[in-house]
């Protein structure tokens, strides 16, 4: 199994050069190039101009996964943005603010014809409509990766009040992940932005990994450690892991599909968790993030 971790995706405003440059050694996951909602409209052709130049000069951000979020194609930036990136070496386009499954599909239609190397999609759900219709948009494309939740916008939509528990999301963030995993996407919580409260922070994240999350949208280089920590597998879950793996492996021997550990009955199931977790184990050693992996 060849697990890509998206642990922690940093959202990096592009009409900033020097955050650019920060990124190329950060331990995030991916990056996201942002010339949508962090940048200003008198500085997206600015954020543009910056975008391509960073990549002309290298394209080398570590280990990171290279996405750019664009501007919606409905708006007056959106068709330019394309036109920019059209040749950049980048991994994905996140499409900001999908509502639809025909939204989504007139997009990728759009990005192919502006690139010829059939790029991977991803999007934000960040409304209301777009959480109800997230099973048609997550079965219609194979091209879809991750689904990024916007989990301010889709707050002040819903008309709540945020708390500390996101009591008022959890119904949301359900739904979009039942979609999500139906059809094999990937599927990433918003970001936290109180920067200053790491004990809520760290909260978020672990709540995020505890409902399915494969990992967290990140707003700032100081959630990187203990975000990535969150959604990292520690000692005792790789040996659950090894464990399972050899008692299903062990049962099949013995003429059995299922296995039994400490008086615990483990399904055939569980052993695809379980190399998933190993996958993601052996994926963090190879980015030399061993630290990250404790008890």
């Amino acid at each position: 199994m060849n697990y890509r971790p998206r642990r922690t995706m940093l959202y990096v405003p592009n009409h900033v050069s020097k955050y650019m440059e920060k990124a190329r050694g950060i331990e995030a996951d991916s990056i996201i190039f942002d010339l949508q909602e962090s940048v200003p409209p008198e500085y997206k052709i600015q954020a543009r101009e910056l975008l391509v130049k960073a990549f002309e000069e290298s394209s080398k951000f570590g280990h990171s996964e290279k996405v750019v979020r664009i501007n919606s194609l409905q708006s007056p930036w959106g068709m330019d943005d394309l036109k920019a990136i059209a040749k950049l070496d980048i991994d994905a386009v996140l499409l900001p603010r999908i509502e639809s499954a025909a939204e989504l599909l007139n997009a990728i239609q759009a990005i192919d014809e502006s690139r010829d190397d059939k790029l991977s999609i991803m999007i934000n759900i960040e409304s209301p409509l777009g959480v109800l219709n997230a099973k048609e948009i997550c079965s219609a494309s194979d091209r879809l990766k991750a689904i990024v939740m916007g989990t301010t916008d889709l707050a002040n939509e819903l008309k709540i009040t945020p708390t500390y528990d996101r009591a008022g999301l959890l119904t949301s963030l359900s739904l979009v992940m039942l979609a999500a995993r139906a059809f094999k996407k990937c599927v990433i919580d918003g970001p936290h932005f109180d920067l200053k409260n790491v004990e809520a922070c760290e909260f978020s994240c672990r709540q995020a990994r505890d409902l399915g999350f494969d990992g967290k949208a990140v707003v700032h280089p100081v959630q990187l450690d203990y975000t990535n920590d969150a959604f990292t597998p520690k000692q005792k879950d790789i040996q659950r892991a090894k464990d399972v793996i050899a008692a299903i492996e062990q049962a099949n021997l013995d003429g059995r599909n299922v296995a039994v550990i400490e008086d615990r009955l483990i399904e055939p199931s569980l052993k695809e968790w379980a190399e998933r977790v190993i996958s993601l184990y052996n994926r963090v050693k190879d980015l030399g993030q061993n630290e990250l992996i404790g008890s």
